[in-house]
């Protein structure tokens, strides 16, 4: 396994800046993202991690700052080089023709030349590692909400880039599938590649990443391992909610929980 503090850079993001009107989304976040790292992007609504990670991706573009991909500026990028190097899964799918879900993993092999029993190579692998092969002549619209999730990390993965960028790809999973999108995530770090994907489960991110960062009101308000991140006072702040935090019973990690209001705290 390749280890993150010793290489350079995957990605590097200085100075990133991004508004609209008076609304600063991201403001001023300087992020370094390196090979064999699963780093996630936790913290509440609005806080500016799926802004993030499209900046990252180079799907936006920033008001101030820049982001760099092994060196050289995302947008000095051609979008075929770009599709090489990064994948992306957005939050959401909009993809509503009668595509079978092997057609829609073969999407993610567009950015290579290949022939049909290499493109079948990394997509039966793709389908295979997201138990998505018994579902591979299914139409995508007659998928449930878990089951387009995990085809379109699929695609993501028969891609096959060193960087995946992934917004919330365990947010319609139940807890078994959330687990294994964290476990493939691991994989992928462990053979060198970087992962960097928004989760809003503390305890699913405190289990799974390396570095964890804590976004608010659209900047940094912690970056580090689960351990220095998930601290009661910090987490109590960010979310403006109590927040408890404990060893896990089973694992050399934290476990978050909410405190339990004061009766009344919530008027009908």
């Amino acid at each position: 396994m390749t280890d993150p503090a010793s290489t350079p850079p995957r990605i590097r993001a200085t100075n990133l800046t991004y508004t609209i009107g008076d609304a600063h989304l991201v403001d001023g976040i300087s992020l370094d993202v390196r090979p064999g790292e699963v780093l996630l992007l936790v913290g509440p609504n609005g806080a500016g991690k799926s802004t993030l990670l499209q900046l990252l991706s180079g799907d936006l573009h920033p008001t101030g700052g820049e982001v760099a991909l092994d060196g050289v500026a995302v947008s000095a990028y051609k979008p075929h080089d770009l599709a090489v190097r990064r994948a992306v899964m957005p939050q959401q799918s909009f993809l509503q023709f009668a595509f079978t879900v092997r057609e829609v993993v073969e999407m993610g092999r567009a950015p290579h030349d290949d022939d049909a029993a290499t493109t079948w190579q990394f997509v039966h692998e793709a389908l295979r590692l997201t138990e998505m092969l018994p579902f591979q002549a299914r139409t995508y619209p007659s998928l449930s909400g878990g089951e387009k999730a995990r085809a379109q990390l699929a695609r993501v993965l028969a891609q096959d880039t060193p960087i995946l960028l992934l917004d919330e790809p365990t947010a319609a999973l139940d807890l078994r599938h959330q687990q294994h999108v964290m476990d493939i995530a691991r994989l992928v770090a462990g053979k060198g590649g970087s992962v960097i994907a928004v989760v809003h489960d503390l305890n699913l991110a405190a289990t799974s990443a390396d570095r964890i960062v804590l976004m608010h009101q659209g900047k940094i308000a912690a970056d580090g391992a689960p351990w220095a991140v998930m601290r009661e006072d910090l987490l109590t702040e960010v979310y403006s909610y109590p927040i408890a935090v404990g060893n896990h019973p089973l694992m050399d990690c934290p476990l978050v929980v909410p405190r339990r209001p004061h009766a009344g705290s919530v008027s009908g």
